[in-house]
């Protein structure tokens, strides 16, 4: 296994510093601290081939794009009838002409 900083790790799985610190606190991901001139420094361990399987990006399926299609569809018909039904309460009310 490698050793990477914090820094480095965030870095490289495009992550805040501080979730880095919570995951390594909480024991998500393996950490080794070493004394250095002095002062205590957290590495992450990460595997020699850069795979770490608790970060894999997740890859949407096509099921997963049809579904997400269909809700926006149904997102857009549903904000016109309200424009549509906005439109009228406005002309009932006198505030469009």
């Amino acid at each position: 296994m490698e050793r990477v900083t914090l820094k480095k790790y965030a870095r490289d799985h495009k992550i805040s510093l501080f979730n880095v610190v919570k995951m390594v606190k909480s024991g998500e991901i393996p950490s080794e601290t070493v004394e250095e001139e002095g002062k205590e420094v957290t590495y992450v361990l990460v595997e020699e081939n850069g795979q770490d399987k608790k970060l894999q990006k997740h890859e949407p399926t096509d099921d997963h794009s049809t579904d997400m299609e269909e809700r926006i569809g149904k997102l857009e018909n549903e904000v016109a009838l309200l424009r549509r039904e906005l439109d009228a309460l406005k002309i009932s009310m006198g505030l469009k002409a």
